[in-house]
């Protein structure tokens, strides 16, 4: 088989629904399954299988939810297909956009991972589709905005890659877990997604280990997806999910860059996260 698409759902039933809507509306790949995990909570919200996807969908209902990285990799598990696309529910994919993708991976055996342009509803560019690695510098620059004054200068926008044009296809750091596309032997050799991160972040941590392998993370502007960003998962005022994504923050780092910095920078970058994540609780009280 030559792709496995997983989809994780977390009480987005409907959600879920229209994402697979699209992806057989859209796909020409004849050879494809898609493998739901289902970890909801709320058993309205379970997805269930309609008559017309039965011919393309296995469902997975997860007994305990884990964390998103979890489901990922249970999902993986399952997988029959050489490559595996991770797509969140509230994906709507468009036109060619899994075909093309997964024709751009088999092309060149360098490329590790490949996500896609991805626009928000109000069709700007999601930022998280072409990242750079947050280091100390690259934080700095994006949590005070001197990116934005500055967008074409690599130094300063290194984070969200604004040098580069959302219309060209590229190298980059990183790309969204809403949409990763990745060689199923490569997912399996370094172990998925790192479950230590419950949900943000493990895209990022995933994207970091397959670079230190020499493989290119790329960014393919030729193709699409919109993200219903918000509509999926909790609400962003649940003060468990402001505590996961600053969480991501503090692991991200601590595992990857806290033996390359001095204790003064350790000390500064980890106290600001605290910092972030005390006014983001104070706002969404």
């Amino acid at each position: 088989m030559d792709l496995s698409i997983i989809i994780v759902n977390f009480n987005t039933k409907k959600l879920t629904e229209n994402c697979i809507d699209s992806i057989l509306q859209t796909t020409r790949c004849p050879d494809f399954e898609i493998i739901v995990v289902d970890n909801s909570t709320n058993p309205d919200c379970k997805y269930q299988i309609k008559d017309h996807h039965k011919n393309r969908v296995v469902l997975v209902d997860n007994v305990e939810n884990k964390g998103f990285g979890n489901a990922c990799n249970i999902g993986a598990k399952k997988a029959k297909g050489d490559y595996i696309l991770l797509i969140n529910s509230d994906i709507i994919v468009h036109r060619d956009t899994i075909d093309k993708s997964l024709d751009y991976i088999k092309k060149y055996d360098d490329v590790g991972v490949v996500g896609v342009k991805i626009k928000l509803t109000n069709n700007t560019l999601e930022h998280g589709c072409k990242r750079g690695f947050p280091t100390p510098w690259a934080s700095f620059c994006y949590f005070t905005k001197l990116d934005r004054l500055n967008p074409k200068n690599k130094k300063f926008g290194a984070y969200r890659q604004t040098f580069i044009d959302e219309d060209t296809t590229a190298k980059v750091d990183a790309v969204s877990g809403s949409f990763m596309l990745i060689d199923k032997n490569l997912y399996g050799e370094l172990g998925g997604f790192d479950e230590d991160f419950f949900m943000y972040g493990e895209d990022l941590d995933l994207c970091y280990r397959i670079s230190k392998l020499g493989k290119k993370i790329v960014y393919y502007a030729d193709v699409s997806a919109t993200h219903l960003k918000g509509q999926s998962g909790l609400s962003h005022k649940n003060p468990s999910i402001i505590y996961h994504f600053y969480n991501s923050m503090r692991i991200f780092y601590k595992k990857h860059y806290q033996k390359k910095y001095n204790p003064l920078v350790n000390f500064l970058v980890l106290k600001a996260i605290d910092i972030k994540y005390a006014l983001a609780k104070k706002n969404k009280s």
